[in-house]
């Protein structure tokens, strides 16, 4: 799960280092469109439905709470 969100990352933002950075929102690496752009394709991917309630900068901070976000919204 780790891997394929790296890459829909790197495929948003190609010019980030994902892997070393752990405060994408907090340091203003990923802006809301870049959210919007993220959403969609792990939505896709997981086969998940993302909650509104859900979008708040701790669970797009870095690739672990991500992971953690998509367990959660796959139950």
């Amino acid at each position: 799960m780790r891997e394929t969100i790296l890459e829909i990352l790197s495929g948003v933002r190609s010019d980030i280092d994902f892997e070393n950075n752990t405060k994408l929102i907090d340091d203003g690496i990923l802006e809301s469109l870049d959210i919007v752009a993220i959403v969609g394709e792990l939505n896709d991917e997981f086969d998940v439905e993302i909650s509104v309630e859900d979008l708040v900068p701790e669970n797009f901070n870095s690739v672990d709470a991500m992971v953690e976000l998509i367990t959660r919204a796959q139950g």
